[in-house]
């Protein structure tokens, strides 16, 4: 889809920090994971690293030297929600199975693949696609993977310390709070630059360069963007993103988005940018 312009903009910025190259491809229908990355057709060549965009990864990402591919992945208790891998004793694949109600595996799949050719996975790719090979109404990455691992290439599953899910609101709350927690002790997350007044800040909480804090109880978990104003407010394991304007507000468990302003104890809150709401 369209994330737009901005979103583009920062994506291609990220990229340009990091000392590589973006490129943006859209996906205009959500036809599943072997649909969405076939739509980066140009880019699949070569040694490719495919990354899913949302969750977040703490993990050592050395590819296996003697494999074909690496698969990372992630011991689950619900394992009938994710799609999972069977291995055998040297940790080589040997089944991949998509969102099983029966349990095959609890190794679960978190998004990030590595191939040493990928070519070869765009061909699986697009011989699912041609021949409208579907499963739950949707074009499959482990379909293509099965095909590979078929045909005699080496894939390895290999562990993850952490992985964060970002995929509705209660899970970014809880991965925003986890993140914090991971980075309290290595950086620094109130900004100098930010102007706390007469405040209880009780850490971890990120307070980002130009937000106004004053009268207020901020924390634990909660992030706070550049910019943004809060007054007589009581916040706990909530994101505020930049640019917004808090007022005589009671949030816990919440996500406000830029350029937004809430006055009023409104708890358990979810609004996007620009909205506004009083109580």
């Amino acid at each position: 889809g369209d994330f737009g312009e901005d979103v583009e903009k920062h994506l291609l910025q990220v990229a340009d920090q990091l000392g590589a190259r973006g490129r943006i491809y859209h996906q205009e229908q959500p036809l599943g994971t072997a649909h969405a990355i076939l739509c980066a057709e140009p880019s699949l060549h070569g040694p490719c690293l495919i990354a899913f965009a949302d969750t977040l990864f703490k993990a050592n990402f050395q590819p296996e030297p003697a494999a074909d591919g690496t698969i990372w992945v992630k011991k689950v208790e619900n394992p009938e929600s994710f799609g999972v891998v069977k291995t055998d004793e040297e940790g080589y694949i040997t089944d991949f199975v998509e969102k099983s109600p029966v349990f095959v595996s609890d190794l679960a799949i978190v998004g990030i693949y590595h191939f040493k050719e990928a070519e070869k996975l765009r061909d699986e790719l697009q011989y699912l696609i041609d021949n409208d090979i579907k499963e739950k109404g949707e074009y499959q990455i482990t379909n293509a993977l099965e095909n590979l691992k078929n045909k005699g290439l080496k894939i390895k599953a290999a562990p993850i310390e952490e992985w964060l899910d970002c995929g509705n609101r209660q899970s970014v709350v809880a991965t925003n709070s986890r993140i914090l927690e991971l980075k309290q002790d290595q950086e620094t997350l109130v900004s100098p630059q930010a102007d706390i007044q007469n405040c209880i800040i009780i850490p971890p909480c990120y307070i980002g360069p130009g937000a106004v804090l004053q009268n207020s109880i901020v924390g634990p978990c909660v992030s706070i963007g550049s910019r943004t104003k809060v007054s007589r407010c009581i916040l706990s394991h909530s994101l505020i993103r930049e640019d917004s304007e808090l007022q005589n507000a009671t949030l816990k468990g919440s996500m406000i988005g830029q350029h937004a302003r809430v006055n009023g104890h409104i708890p358990d809150l979810s609004i996007g940018d620009y909205c506004e709401t009083n109580c």
